[in-house]
């Protein structure tokens, strides 16, 4: 059986992708920041659809007809709980529970499509000889760059 988190309401600061996030309702517990569902894209960008909670292609299953570890019903109110979802998607985080902050890391799932397609934004150097070359002019090829400096 779950441990159910309290009725009482409090607020909360969620730190996240340089943002400060106030949250006017929070479900008391001691562990876990349950927070509304349409407060869920302002606090981590996620949304929660009848599949789950979504950003971009990622989507973590949620059961929102039963109470669960990450989603609950209390009175006529629904609670998501983010810090679960933290853990579902191995995003790092820390809280001050006494002071009600709560601070989240990177989503790792979310970096991964950048490394897989490992692609560079353009940019232009000048090479030895003082020319101008940019990325774009090795589009299609593999390109490893090296850099140096003296200091």
């Amino acid at each position: 059986m779950l441990a159910a988190p309290g009725l009482a309401i409090g607020s909360a600061t969620v730190l996240y992708q340089d943002h400060t996030i106030n949250v006017a309702d929070t479900l008391a517990d001691p562990n876990d920041l349950w927070i509304q569902p349409s407060e869920l894209t302002r606090v981590n960008g996620f949304e929660l659809k009848p599949e789950g909670a979504c950003i971009d292609d990622i989507c973590v299953p949620v059961k929102q007809n039963e109470d669960s570890e990450i989603f609950i019903t209390r009175g006529d109110t629904r609670w998501f709980n983010v810090t679960e979802l933290a853990r579902r998607l191995q995003q790092p985080f820390v809280a001050d529970y006494d002071a009600a902050i709560w601070s989240f890391g990177a989503v790792p799932a979310t970096r991964a499509s950048f490394l897989q397609k490992g692609v560079a934004p353009d940019f232009a150097l000048q090479d030895r000889r003082g020319r101008e070359v940019t990325l774009a002019d090795y589009d299609g090829m593999k390109v490893l760059l090296l850099t140096w400096a003296s200091w």
